[in-house]
Protein backbone atom coordinates (compact mmCIF):
# COMPACT_ATOMS: atom_id res chain seq x y z
CA UNK A 1 0.00 0.00 0.00
CA UNK A 2 1.48 3.27 -1.30
CA UNK A 3 1.42 5.95 1.81
CA UNK A 4 -0.39 8.92 1.33
CA UNK A 5 2.49 11.09 2.51
CA UNK A 6 4.84 9.70 -0.68
CA UNK A 7 2.06 11.63 -2.94
CA UNK A 8 2.76 14.85 -1.35
CA UNK A 9 5.29 17.63 -2.39
CA UNK A 10 8.79 17.38 -0.55
CA UNK A 11 8.71 20.41 1.02
CA UNK A 12 5.00 20.02 2.50
CA UNK A 13 6.75 16.60 3.91
CA UNK A 14 9.67 18.17 5.70
CA UNK A 15 7.81 21.10 7.23
CA UNK A 16 5.17 18.20 8.33
CA UNK A 17 7.81 15.86 9.72
CA UNK A 18 9.77 19.38 11.03
CA UNK A 19 6.23 20.30 13.12
CA UNK A 20 5.27 16.75 14.24
CA UNK A 21 8.94 16.58 15.96
CA UNK A 22 9.04 20.08 17.05
CA UNK A 23 5.41 19.27 18.55
CA UNK A 24 6.59 15.65 20.30
CA UNK A 25 9.81 17.90 21.68
CA UNK A 26 7.77 20.25 23.47
CA UNK A 27 5.84 18.19 24.49
CA UNK A 28 8.25 16.13 26.52
CA UNK A 29 10.06 19.47 27.18
CA UNK A 30 7.12 20.00 28.97
CA UNK A 31 6.67 16.23 31.00
CA UNK A 32 9.98 16.84 32.20
CA UNK A 33 9.48 20.36 33.63
CA UNK A 34 6.69 19.30 34.95
CA UNK A 35 8.04 16.48 36.92
CA UNK A 36 10.61 18.70 37.90
CA UNK A 37 7.93 21.13 39.42
CA UNK A 38 5.52 18.31 40.75
CA UNK A 39 5.44 17.36 44.56
CA UNK A 40 5.66 13.34 43.31
CA UNK A 41 6.33 11.70 40.76
CA UNK A 42 3.44 11.66 37.93
CA UNK A 43 2.67 9.29 34.40
CA UNK A 44 1.55 12.99 33.06
CA UNK A 45 2.25 11.54 29.32
CA UNK A 46 -1.31 10.23 30.41
CA UNK A 47 -2.85 13.26 30.99
CA UNK A 48 -1.72 14.81 27.76
CA UNK A 49 -3.52 14.52 23.90
CA UNK A 50 -1.80 15.76 20.99
CA UNK A 51 -2.98 16.15 17.54
CA UNK A 52 -1.68 12.32 17.14
CA UNK A 53 -3.36 10.65 19.68
CA UNK A 54 -6.99 9.22 19.37
CA UNK A 55 -8.34 10.74 21.85
CA UNK A 56 -6.81 14.19 21.18
CA UNK A 57 -10.44 15.11 19.10
CA UNK A 58 -13.19 14.13 21.59
CA UNK A 59 -11.52 15.77 24.27
CA UNK A 60 -10.94 19.30 22.41
CA UNK A 61 -14.61 19.11 21.81
CA UNK A 62 -16.17 17.85 24.96
CA UNK A 63 -16.84 20.55 26.96
CA UNK A 64 -17.34 23.30 23.81
CA UNK A 65 -20.55 24.51 22.95
CA UNK A 66 -19.74 26.35 19.67
CA UNK A 67 -19.02 24.17 16.67
CA UNK A 68 -17.89 26.62 14.76
CA UNK A 69 -14.86 26.94 16.57
CA UNK A 70 -14.36 23.68 15.70
CA UNK A 71 -13.69 23.06 12.30
CA UNK A 72 -10.71 21.84 10.95
CA UNK A 73 -9.64 25.64 10.12
CA UNK A 74 -9.59 26.54 13.32
CA UNK A 75 -6.43 26.67 15.46
CA UNK A 76 -5.57 23.31 17.38
CA UNK A 77 -3.20 23.38 20.17
CA UNK A 78 0.16 21.82 20.10
CA UNK A 79 -1.77 19.64 22.93
CA UNK A 80 -4.04 19.35 25.28
CA UNK A 81 -3.24 18.97 29.51
CA UNK A 82 -5.67 17.36 31.91
CA UNK A 83 -4.25 18.17 35.42
CA UNK A 84 -5.70 16.14 38.12
CA UNK A 85 -4.29 17.82 40.94
CA UNK A 86 -3.84 21.69 42.60
CA UNK A 87 -0.42 21.08 42.23
CA UNK A 88 -0.65 20.33 38.28
CA UNK A 89 -1.95 23.31 37.38
CA UNK A 90 0.36 25.17 39.89
CA UNK A 91 3.12 23.26 37.51
CA UNK A 92 1.45 23.70 34.40
CA UNK A 93 1.94 28.08 34.61
CA UNK A 94 5.40 27.38 35.70
CA UNK A 95 6.36 25.13 32.72
CA UNK A 96 4.63 27.53 30.52
CA UNK A 97 6.55 30.00 31.41
CA UNK A 98 9.74 28.99 31.19
CA UNK A 99 9.32 26.79 27.82
CA UNK A 100 7.32 30.01 26.75
CA UNK A 101 4.14 28.19 26.16
CA UNK A 102 0.99 30.29 25.61
CA UNK A 103 -1.39 28.30 27.27
CA UNK A 104 -5.15 29.07 27.22
CA UNK A 105 -7.32 27.38 30.21
CA UNK A 106 -10.87 25.65 30.27
CA UNK A 107 -12.91 24.65 32.81
CA UNK A 108 -16.39 24.16 31.10
CA UNK A 109 -16.68 25.65 27.20
CA UNK A 110 -19.72 27.59 27.28
CA UNK A 111 -17.73 30.21 25.92
CA UNK A 112 -18.97 31.74 22.73
CA UNK A 113 -16.00 32.68 21.02
CA UNK A 114 -13.38 29.78 21.88
CA UNK A 115 -10.74 31.39 23.48
CA UNK A 116 -10.33 28.77 25.84
CA UNK A 117 -9.47 26.34 23.65
CA UNK A 118 -8.35 28.47 20.06
CA UNK A 119 -6.14 31.26 19.72
CA UNK A 120 -6.34 33.32 16.52
CA UNK A 121 -3.55 35.53 17.56
CA UNK A 122 -0.86 33.33 18.98
CA UNK A 123 0.76 29.75 18.36
CA UNK A 124 1.81 27.64 19.59
CA UNK A 125 -0.49 27.43 22.12
CA UNK A 126 -1.63 24.47 24.50
CA UNK A 127 -4.93 24.29 26.22
CA UNK A 128 -4.83 23.28 29.93
CA UNK A 129 -8.36 21.57 30.69
CA UNK A 130 -9.16 21.31 34.28
CA UNK A 131 -12.08 18.73 34.03
CA UNK A 132 -10.99 16.63 35.93
CA UNK A 133 -10.50 19.05 39.03
CA UNK A 134 -14.54 18.82 39.87
CA UNK A 135 -14.38 18.16 43.58
CA UNK A 136 -17.22 19.50 45.59
CA UNK A 137 -17.29 19.69 49.24
CA UNK A 138 -20.58 20.79 50.65
CA UNK A 139 -21.42 21.48 54.45
CA UNK A 140 -24.91 22.47 55.03
CA UNK A 141 -24.57 23.67 59.07
CA UNK A 142 -22.31 26.61 57.51
CA UNK A 143 -24.60 26.97 54.35
CA UNK A 144 -21.13 27.08 52.60
CA UNK A 145 -19.65 24.59 49.81
CA UNK A 146 -15.90 24.86 48.56
CA UNK A 147 -16.43 23.51 44.64
CA UNK A 148 -13.24 23.05 42.10
CA UNK A 149 -13.46 24.88 38.91
CA UNK A 150 -13.77 21.78 36.52
CA UNK A 151 -17.29 20.70 38.19
CA UNK A 152 -20.30 21.76 36.65
CA UNK A 153 -23.29 23.83 37.83
CA UNK A 154 -25.31 20.42 37.59
CA UNK A 155 -23.25 18.66 39.48
CA UNK A 156 -22.71 21.42 42.05
CA UNK A 157 -26.66 21.98 42.09
CA UNK A 158 -27.15 18.01 42.72
CA UNK A 159 -24.29 17.52 45.26
CA UNK A 160 -26.63 20.52 47.56
CA UNK A 161 -29.89 18.70 46.96
CA UNK A 162 -28.02 15.43 48.27
CA UNK A 163 -27.41 17.08 51.70
CA UNK A 164 -30.47 19.47 51.67
CA UNK A 165 -33.85 20.11 50.38
CA UNK A 166 -34.14 23.55 51.23
CA UNK A 167 -30.54 25.07 49.94
CA UNK A 168 -29.70 26.03 46.45
CA UNK A 169 -26.65 28.64 45.05
CA UNK A 170 -27.60 31.18 42.60
CA UNK A 171 -25.81 30.54 39.37
CA UNK A 172 -26.35 29.34 36.27
CA UNK A 173 -29.80 28.17 33.81
CA UNK A 174 -27.46 25.72 31.70
CA UNK A 175 -26.33 23.07 33.80
CA UNK A 176 -23.01 21.55 31.80
CA UNK A 177 -21.27 25.27 32.49
CA UNK A 178 -18.35 24.73 34.47
CA UNK A 179 -18.26 26.85 37.63
CA UNK A 180 -14.77 27.79 37.33
CA UNK A 181 -15.24 30.03 34.47
CA UNK A 182 -18.96 30.27 34.75
CA UNK A 183 -18.60 32.53 38.24
CA UNK A 184 -15.26 34.23 36.91
CA UNK A 185 -17.78 36.89 34.37
CA UNK A 186 -21.14 37.19 36.83
CA UNK A 187 -22.93 33.57 36.86
CA UNK A 188 -26.78 34.52 36.29
CA UNK A 189 -29.54 32.29 36.93
CA UNK A 190 -33.77 31.79 38.18
CA UNK A 191 -32.63 33.05 41.48
CA UNK A 192 -30.93 36.67 40.68
CA UNK A 193 -33.75 38.78 41.50
CA UNK A 194 -34.04 37.21 45.10
CA UNK A 195 -29.59 36.46 45.79
CA UNK A 196 -27.71 37.91 43.21
CA UNK A 197 -25.05 36.24 41.03
CA UNK A 198 -23.16 33.73 41.59
CA UNK A 199 -20.08 36.59 42.50
CA UNK A 200 -21.85 38.12 44.52
CA UNK A 201 -22.38 34.69 46.91
CA UNK A 202 -18.81 34.00 46.89
CA UNK A 203 -16.93 33.88 49.97
CA UNK A 204 -13.41 32.51 49.57
CA UNK A 205 -11.15 31.08 46.37
CA UNK A 206 -7.90 29.65 45.52
CA UNK A 207 -6.06 30.36 42.53
CA UNK A 208 -2.82 30.04 40.71
CA UNK A 209 -1.22 33.11 39.83
CA UNK A 210 1.46 34.38 37.50
CA UNK A 211 4.33 33.26 39.29
CA UNK A 212 2.86 29.79 39.65
CA UNK A 213 1.82 29.87 43.83
CA UNK A 214 -1.80 29.03 44.85
CA UNK A 215 -3.03 31.83 46.94
CA UNK A 216 -6.33 32.06 49.08
CA UNK A 217 -8.24 35.02 49.19
CA UNK A 218 -6.13 36.23 52.39
CA UNK A 219 -2.83 35.90 50.52
CA UNK A 220 -4.28 37.30 47.38
CA UNK A 221 -5.60 40.43 48.81
CA UNK A 222 -9.20 42.13 48.87
CA UNK A 223 -7.92 43.83 45.03
CA UNK A 224 -7.02 40.59 43.18
CA UNK A 225 -10.34 38.62 44.96
CA UNK A 226 -12.31 41.75 43.42
CA UNK A 227 -11.10 41.01 40.08
CA UNK A 228 -11.65 37.42 39.77
CA UNK A 229 -15.21 38.01 41.22
CA UNK A 230 -16.58 38.90 37.15
CA UNK A 231 -13.77 40.48 35.63
CA UNK A 232 -13.82 37.69 33.49
CA UNK A 233 -11.56 34.34 32.81
CA UNK A 234 -8.10 34.21 31.69
CA UNK A 235 -6.79 37.32 33.02
CA UNK A 236 -5.59 37.07 36.00
CA UNK A 237 -4.73 33.79 37.26
CA UNK A 238 -6.25 30.27 37.09
CA UNK A 239 -9.34 29.72 39.11
CA UNK A 240 -8.89 26.27 41.22
CA UNK A 241 -11.69 26.77 43.48
CA UNK A 242 -14.60 28.67 44.63
CA UNK A 243 -15.76 28.85 47.85
CA UNK A 244 -19.57 29.70 48.04
CA UNK A 245 -22.34 30.40 50.25
CA UNK A 246 -25.54 28.10 50.19
CA UNK A 247 -29.02 30.17 49.68
CA UNK A 248 -32.27 29.13 51.55
CA UNK A 249 -34.83 27.61 49.05
CA UNK A 250 -38.52 27.03 50.20
CA UNK A 251 -39.64 23.16 49.72
CA UNK A 252 -42.06 23.86 47.35
CA UNK A 253 -41.56 26.30 44.43
CA UNK A 254 -43.65 27.02 41.18
CA UNK A 255 -42.37 26.69 37.53
CA UNK A 256 -44.40 27.62 34.32
CA UNK A 257 -44.01 27.95 30.26
CA UNK A 258 -46.61 30.62 28.86
CA UNK A 259 -46.38 31.02 25.29
CA UNK A 260 -48.05 33.84 23.10
CA UNK A 261 -47.97 34.29 19.47
CA UNK A 262 -47.88 37.62 17.33
CA UNK A 263 -51.66 36.36 16.90
CA UNK A 264 -52.35 36.34 20.36
CA UNK A 265 -51.36 39.59 21.26
CA UNK A 266 -47.82 38.79 21.77
CA UNK A 267 -46.28 42.33 21.15
CA UNK A 268 -48.52 44.04 23.48
CA UNK A 269 -48.31 41.43 26.71
CA UNK A 270 -43.84 41.63 26.04
CA UNK A 271 -43.98 45.45 25.93
CA UNK A 272 -46.10 45.07 29.25
CA UNK A 273 -43.51 42.43 30.52
CA UNK A 274 -40.96 45.30 30.23
CA UNK A 275 -42.77 47.10 32.78
CA UNK A 276 -43.16 44.79 34.94
CA UNK A 277 -40.73 41.77 35.03
CA UNK A 278 -38.17 44.17 36.69
CA UNK A 279 -40.44 45.20 39.47
CA UNK A 280 -42.05 42.30 40.37
CA UNK A 281 -42.60 39.97 43.73
CA UNK A 282 -38.59 39.43 43.70
CA UNK A 283 -39.55 35.60 44.30
CA UNK A 284 -40.28 35.54 40.48
CA UNK A 285 -37.96 35.07 37.67
CA UNK A 286 -40.00 35.36 34.10
CA UNK A 287 -37.54 35.18 31.14
CA UNK A 288 -38.72 35.48 27.68
CA UNK A 289 -37.33 33.03 25.47
CA UNK A 290 -38.50 34.68 21.52
CA UNK A 291 -38.08 32.62 18.08
CA UNK A 292 -40.10 31.89 14.83
CA UNK A 293 -42.24 29.35 14.59
CA UNK A 294 -44.97 27.51 11.83
CA UNK A 295 -48.28 29.49 12.23
CA UNK A 296 -50.77 26.75 14.01
CA UNK A 297 -53.43 27.20 11.47
CA UNK A 298 -51.41 28.26 8.63
CA UNK A 299 -48.65 25.89 8.25
CA UNK A 300 -46.55 27.83 5.31
CA UNK A 301 -46.47 30.81 7.22
CA UNK A 302 -44.59 32.06 10.23
CA UNK A 303 -44.87 33.71 12.97
CA UNK A 304 -42.82 34.65 16.41
CA UNK A 305 -43.59 33.04 19.73
CA UNK A 306 -42.83 34.88 23.39
CA UNK A 307 -42.19 32.00 25.53
CA UNK A 308 -42.54 33.25 29.24
CA UNK A 309 -40.38 30.68 30.89
CA UNK A 310 -40.68 31.13 35.31
CA UNK A 311 -39.42 30.23 38.67
CA UNK A 312 -41.47 31.35 41.26
CA UNK A 313 -39.71 30.64 44.81
CA UNK A 314 -43.13 29.27 46.60
CA UNK A 315 -46.31 27.83 46.00
CA UNK A 316 -48.66 28.41 43.12
CA UNK A 317 -51.64 29.95 45.05
CA UNK A 318 -49.07 32.71 46.34
CA UNK A 319 -47.70 33.33 42.30
CA UNK A 320 -51.34 32.99 41.05
CA UNK A 321 -51.60 36.19 43.55
CA UNK A 322 -49.09 38.10 42.83
CA UNK A 323 -49.37 37.85 38.81
CA UNK A 324 -53.07 38.66 38.92
CA UNK A 325 -51.92 41.82 40.57
CA UNK A 326 -48.72 42.65 38.50
CA UNK A 327 -48.78 41.32 35.52
CA UNK A 328 -52.84 39.77 34.65
CA UNK A 329 -51.69 40.09 30.96
CA UNK A 330 -50.25 36.97 30.47
CA UNK A 331 -53.30 35.23 31.39
CA UNK A 332 -51.63 32.57 34.01
CA UNK A 333 -53.65 29.94 35.53
CA UNK A 334 -53.72 27.14 38.02
CA UNK A 335 -53.50 24.52 35.09
CA UNK A 336 -50.01 26.15 33.93
CA UNK A 337 -48.29 25.99 37.19
CA UNK A 338 -46.22 23.20 37.96
CA UNK A 339 -45.40 23.00 42.13
CA UNK A 340 -42.17 21.03 42.29
CA UNK A 341 -38.85 21.24 43.81
CA UNK A 342 -36.12 23.62 43.97
CA UNK A 343 -33.87 20.77 42.06
CA UNK A 344 -36.54 19.60 39.73
CA UNK A 345 -36.78 22.94 39.23
CA UNK A 346 -33.04 22.82 37.86
CA UNK A 347 -34.01 20.59 35.44
CA UNK A 348 -37.34 22.06 34.14
CA UNK A 349 -35.87 25.24 33.39
CA UNK A 350 -32.73 23.65 31.57
CA UNK A 351 -35.07 21.77 29.20
CA UNK A 352 -35.03 18.43 30.46
CA UNK A 353 -38.01 16.23 30.18
CA UNK A 354 -40.17 16.04 32.88
CA UNK A 355 -39.79 12.39 34.00
CA UNK A 356 -35.48 13.24 34.49
CA UNK A 357 -34.12 11.74 37.68
CA UNK A 358 -31.62 14.61 38.89
CA UNK A 359 -29.25 12.34 38.67
CA UNK A 360 -28.36 13.23 34.52
CA UNK A 361 -26.88 16.57 36.52
CA UNK A 362 -24.41 14.35 37.48
CA UNK A 363 -23.26 13.54 33.44
CA UNK A 364 -21.72 16.99 33.48
CA UNK A 365 -22.42 17.04 29.52
CA UNK A 366 -23.41 20.09 27.23
CA UNK A 367 -26.81 19.30 25.60
CA UNK A 368 -26.51 22.64 23.81
CA UNK A 369 -23.81 22.15 20.93
CA UNK A 370 -24.54 24.22 17.78
CA UNK A 371 -22.62 26.74 15.28
CA UNK A 372 -23.60 30.18 16.36
CA UNK A 373 -22.94 33.62 16.60
CA UNK A 374 -24.03 35.37 19.87
CA UNK A 375 -23.97 38.84 21.25
CA UNK A 376 -25.93 40.85 24.09
CA UNK A 377 -26.91 43.77 25.18
CA UNK A 378 -28.82 45.39 28.28
CA UNK A 379 -31.69 47.62 27.92
CA UNK A 380 -32.93 50.62 30.53
CA UNK A 381 -35.81 52.08 28.84
CA UNK A 382 -38.84 49.87 27.52
CA UNK A 383 -38.65 49.20 23.58
CA UNK A 384 -41.48 50.74 22.34
CA UNK A 385 -44.24 48.67 20.23
CA UNK A 386 -43.25 49.91 17.22
CA UNK A 387 -39.66 48.73 18.36
CA UNK A 388 -40.52 45.32 18.88
CA UNK A 389 -42.56 45.42 15.55
CA UNK A 390 -39.19 46.12 13.51
CA UNK A 391 -37.56 43.56 15.51
CA UNK A 392 -39.98 40.62 14.30
CA UNK A 393 -39.55 41.68 11.08
CA UNK A 394 -35.81 40.67 11.31
CA UNK A 395 -36.34 37.78 12.93
CA UNK A 396 -39.09 36.55 10.40
CA UNK A 397 -36.49 36.31 7.45
CA UNK A 398 -33.02 34.69 9.31
CA UNK A 399 -33.71 30.63 9.90
CA UNK A 400 -33.26 30.01 12.90
CA UNK A 401 -32.83 32.87 15.19
CA UNK A 402 -33.41 32.99 19.23
CA UNK A 403 -33.70 35.58 21.19
CA UNK A 404 -33.70 35.58 25.32
CA UNK A 405 -34.55 38.19 27.49
CA UNK A 406 -33.43 37.82 31.63
CA UNK A 407 -35.66 40.50 33.99
CA UNK A 408 -33.04 42.08 36.00
CA UNK A 409 -34.47 44.19 39.43
CA UNK A 410 -34.99 42.95 42.83
CA UNK A 411 -31.71 42.12 45.01
CA UNK A 412 -29.79 43.02 41.49
CA UNK A 413 -30.79 46.72 42.30
CA UNK A 414 -29.10 46.40 45.61
CA UNK A 415 -25.37 46.36 44.42
CA UNK A 416 -23.69 49.12 43.77
CA UNK A 417 -22.10 49.13 39.82
CA UNK A 418 -18.35 48.89 41.78
CA UNK A 419 -18.86 46.15 44.05
CA UNK A 420 -17.97 43.72 41.62
CA UNK A 421 -16.08 44.16 38.31
CA UNK A 422 -19.70 42.84 37.21
CA UNK A 423 -21.46 46.79 36.56
CA UNK A 424 -24.94 46.07 34.76
CA UNK A 425 -26.66 46.59 37.74
CA UNK A 426 -29.41 48.93 39.45
CA UNK A 427 -31.33 50.66 36.55
CA UNK A 428 -31.19 47.50 34.09
CA UNK A 429 -34.49 46.34 33.19
CA UNK A 430 -33.53 43.42 31.50
CA UNK A 431 -30.89 41.74 29.74
CA UNK A 432 -30.96 40.47 25.52
CA UNK A 433 -28.86 37.51 24.15
CA UNK A 434 -29.39 36.99 20.62
CA UNK A 435 -28.35 34.10 18.99
CA UNK A 436 -28.04 33.01 15.11
CA UNK A 437 -27.91 29.33 14.90
CA UNK A 438 -27.00 26.88 12.11
CA UNK A 439 -26.03 23.46 10.70
CA UNK A 440 -23.20 21.73 10.19
CA UNK A 441 -22.44 22.11 5.66
CA UNK A 442 -24.46 24.95 6.07
CA UNK A 443 -22.29 27.35 3.31
CA UNK A 444 -24.49 30.37 4.80
CA UNK A 445 -22.44 30.76 8.12
CA UNK A 446 -21.43 34.71 6.94
CA UNK A 447 -24.85 35.40 6.50
CA UNK A 448 -26.01 34.40 9.32
CA UNK A 449 -23.48 36.33 10.96
CA UNK A 450 -24.12 39.55 9.24
CA UNK A 451 -27.90 38.79 9.92
CA UNK A 452 -27.01 39.38 13.72
CA UNK A 453 -24.81 42.10 13.00
CA UNK A 454 -27.38 43.93 11.57
CA UNK A 455 -29.91 43.32 14.31
CA UNK A 456 -27.61 44.31 16.36
CA UNK A 457 -27.27 47.75 14.57
CA UNK A 458 -31.07 48.20 14.60
CA UNK A 459 -31.16 47.79 18.22
CA UNK A 460 -28.91 50.59 18.75
CA UNK A 461 -31.60 53.38 19.94
CA UNK A 462 -33.51 51.06 21.86
CA UNK A 463 -30.11 49.67 24.49
CA UNK A 464 -28.24 50.71 26.78
CA UNK A 465 -25.53 53.69 25.21
CA UNK A 466 -22.17 55.19 26.33
CA UNK A 467 -21.20 52.50 26.84
CA UNK A 468 -23.00 50.19 24.81
CA UNK A 469 -22.96 47.53 27.76
CA UNK A 470 -22.51 43.75 27.39
CA UNK A 471 -22.04 40.92 29.21
CA UNK A 472 -18.22 39.03 29.50
CA UNK A 473 -20.08 35.56 29.96
CA UNK A 474 -21.14 36.37 26.49
CA UNK A 475 -18.27 37.31 24.37
CA UNK A 476 -18.20 38.68 21.39
CA UNK A 477 -15.12 39.64 19.24
CA UNK A 478 -16.90 42.07 17.16
CA UNK A 479 -16.33 44.19 19.91
CA UNK A 480 -12.54 44.13 19.31
CA UNK A 481 -9.36 42.16 20.42
CA UNK A 482 -5.91 42.52 21.54
CA UNK A 483 -3.71 41.66 19.32
CA UNK A 484 -0.73 39.13 20.13
CA UNK A 485 1.20 40.46 23.54
CA UNK A 486 -1.07 43.83 23.60
CA UNK A 487 -0.50 45.84 26.25
CA UNK A 488 -2.71 48.64 24.78
CA UNK A 489 -5.19 50.15 27.25
CA UNK A 490 -6.59 51.98 24.17
CA UNK A 491 -6.72 49.08 22.14
CA UNK A 492 -8.86 47.16 24.92
CA UNK A 493 -10.99 49.82 26.09
CA UNK A 494 -12.99 49.49 23.04
CA UNK A 495 -14.46 46.18 24.64
CA UNK A 496 -13.44 46.83 28.40
CA UNK A 497 -16.50 49.87 28.98
CA UNK A 498 -18.78 47.49 27.82
CA UNK A 499 -18.37 44.49 29.57
CA UNK A 500 -17.40 46.53 32.59
CA UNK A 501 -18.13 50.48 32.64
CA UNK A 502 -15.64 51.89 34.64
CA UNK A 503 -14.83 48.82 36.82
CA UNK A 504 -12.49 48.39 33.84
CA UNK A 505 -9.96 50.86 34.67
CA UNK A 506 -9.30 49.41 38.07
CA UNK A 507 -9.19 46.28 36.77
CA UNK A 508 -6.13 46.96 34.40
CA UNK A 509 -4.43 48.59 37.23
CA UNK A 510 -4.43 44.94 39.26
CA UNK A 511 -3.40 43.29 36.18
CA UNK A 512 -0.50 45.23 35.45
CA UNK A 513 0.31 44.65 39.53
CA UNK A 514 -0.24 40.69 39.63
CA UNK A 515 0.43 40.05 36.26
CA UNK A 516 2.86 42.47 34.30
CA UNK A 517 4.26 40.10 31.85
CA UNK A 518 1.01 39.25 30.60
CA UNK A 519 1.05 35.76 30.99
CA UNK A 520 -2.71 35.22 31.27
CA UNK A 521 -4.16 36.70 27.77
CA UNK A 522 -5.96 36.30 25.28
CA UNK A 523 -8.05 38.15 22.65
CA UNK A 524 -10.34 39.79 25.22
CA UNK A 525 -8.06 39.36 28.33
CA UNK A 526 -7.16 42.60 30.89
CA UNK A 527 -4.42 44.12 29.36
CA UNK A 528 -1.57 45.51 31.62
CA UNK A 529 -0.11 48.95 31.26
CA UNK A 530 3.52 49.30 29.98
CA UNK A 531 6.04 48.43 32.42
Amino acid sequence: MVSPISHLPLIIVLLLSFSLANSASLQESFVQCLNLNSDRTFPFYSSIYTPSNPSFTSILDSSAQNLRLLVPSAPKPEFIFTPSRDSHVQAAVICSKKLGIHIRVRSGGHDYEGISYVSEIETPFIVVDLVKLRGINVDVKSNTAWVQAGATTGEVYYRIYEKSSVHGFPAGLCTSLGIGGHITGGAYGTMMRKYGLGVDNVLDAQIVDANGRVLDREAMGEDLFWAIRGGGGGSFGILLWWKIKLVPVPPTVTVFTVTKSLEQGATKILHRWQEVAPYIDENLFIRVIIQPSSDGRNKTQRTITTSYNALFLGGARTLLQVMKTSFPELGLTRKDCLETSWIKSVLYIAGFPSDTPPEVLLKGKSTFKNFFKAKSDFVREPIPETGLEGLWQRLLVEDSPLMIWNPYGGRMSQFSESETPFPHRNGTLYKIQYLSLWQEGDKNAAKHIDWIRKLYNYMGPYVSSLPREAYVNYRDLDLGINTKNSTSYIQASAWGYRYYKNNFDRLVKIKTKVDPQNVFRHEQSIPPLPL
